[in-house]
């Protein structure tokens, strides 16, 4: 099989993206802007950067600010009512993850009708989504350049991945002056969040030598300057630098795709509401620990982009050596050690691990996996 490489056609990025980015959105032609975000970066007067913007321009907008952090199938079909009725002609999301993913929903239900729960998959759409500016205003996600979107299913308590071509935003922003108010718990979960998509992506059955470079690429930035963005969030170069590496991965995992973390961490926040970068980050050693066992010569890689002398060590020893550095960055910026501290239930485990199986991220994994030994990784990151 050919490989395929997705992103948006213009990606702007460091400091004043955002007013360069405004400036292409009136050369676009657009006049109605449907801003999705979420009622913090509304309340705190975050979005008023990008209103302001939009006025200066003679750009049109109107703001929907009811994404959840794990976004519903609700939320969309909200969003995709509003939109309608407000006659806008595109969207712009503004925000992490959680307004990005949104958005994309909004805008792919607005163009190919029926319920965003028809998408869940693979690919699934017919026709392109209502144009899309990604504006980034944290350092992990990288939804604002990614074919992948997430949504909870609150009728099935479960994070459906819906992975289609036509979600890629038109534009993608990362200034990263709009994240250096980000408080440290949620810098240190989403930097463990891009961590994870560059690992994933890197130990992943569809990498490429074009994704290996953009995950090492990636590790190497946030092993970096994950600990000096979290203690001092005013650090312009280690949030600038985040931006990039969280950026990088993307690319990676966009086009390699993820894994086992992914599709686990999916089931935890669907089931209980979970922060997702947190859910990663706890579960990543764990699920490398699995993946060591095909996968030791590229998790030496890793240890070695993290800043491990790896020159003469065995490849199980260099793998090892990884997940000794993932959990000690972890620990490092605040991470829970385990699950059972956010609010996990050992009972719980057998259903999470079967909805795990079923989840997309898992078909690209180094080590296909049983029920019993998802059940396992489970219960040892607990």
């Amino acid at each position: 099989m050919s490989a395929t490489f997705y992103m948006p056609t213009i990606n702007v990025m460091d400091k004043n993206s955002l007013g360069d980015s405004c400036n292409m959105i009136k050369s676009f032609g657009f006049t109605k802007a449907f801003i999705v975000t979420d009622k913090v970066l509304n309340e705190i007067g975050l979005v008023n950067k990008l209103t302001t913007k939009l006025k200066e321009i003679g750009i049109d907008y109107v703001v929907f600010d009811e994404t959840k952090p794990n976004p519903t199938v609700t939320n969309v079909h909200d969003g995709v009512k509003l939109l309608k009725s407000e006659g806008c002609d595109f969207v712009i999301s503004f925000g992490g993850g959680s307004p990005h993913d949104c958005a994309k929903g909004i805008a792919l239900v607005s163009t190919n009708g029926g319920s965003i729960k028809d998408y869940e998959g693979v690919h699934k759409s017919s026709k392109p989504q209502m144009p899309l500016v990604a504006i980034n205003t944290t350092a992990g996600t990288a939804s604002e350049m990614t074919i992948f979107c997430i949504i909870t299913d609150e009728e099935r308590h479960v994070k459906m991945a819906i992975v289609d071509k036509h979600v890629t935003p038109i534009l993608s922003v990362n200034d990263p002056s709009l994240m250096v108010d980000m408080p440290k718990t949620l810098t240190a979960a989403t930097g463990m969040d891009a961590l994870t998509h560059a690992v994933e992506a890197y130990v992943s059955t569809a990498a490429t030598p074009v994704t290996d470079a953009c995950a090492l690429g990636a590790i190497k930035l946030i092993a970096d300057n994950l600990r000096k963005a979290v203690e001092n969030g005013k650090d312009e170069e280690a949030r600038s630098n985040m931006a990039y590496g969280q950026f990088l991965a993307g690319m990676a995992f966009n086009n390699a795709s993820l894994g086992y973390v992914h599709a686990m961490a999916h089931q935890l926040g669907g089931f209980y509401d979970l922060p997702h970068g947190v859910c990663n980050a706890i579960l990543l050693p764990h699920v490398q620990s699995y993946n060591s066992q095909v996968a030791a010569n590229r998790l030496k890689d890793v240890a070695g982009a993290m800043g491990v002398k790896v020159d003469t060590l065995s490849d199980e020893q260099g793998a090892q050596e990884a997940i000794n550095a993932i959990k000690k960055l972890s620990k490092d910026i605040g991470i829970p050690a385990g699950l059972n501290e956010i609010g996990a239930k050992k009972e719980d485990i057998p259903t999470l691990a079967e909805n795990a199986l079923k989840d997309a991220c898992g078909l690209t994994n180094p080590k296909q996996a049983t029920h019993e030994e998802i059940i396992k990784i489970f219960e040892n990151a607990m």
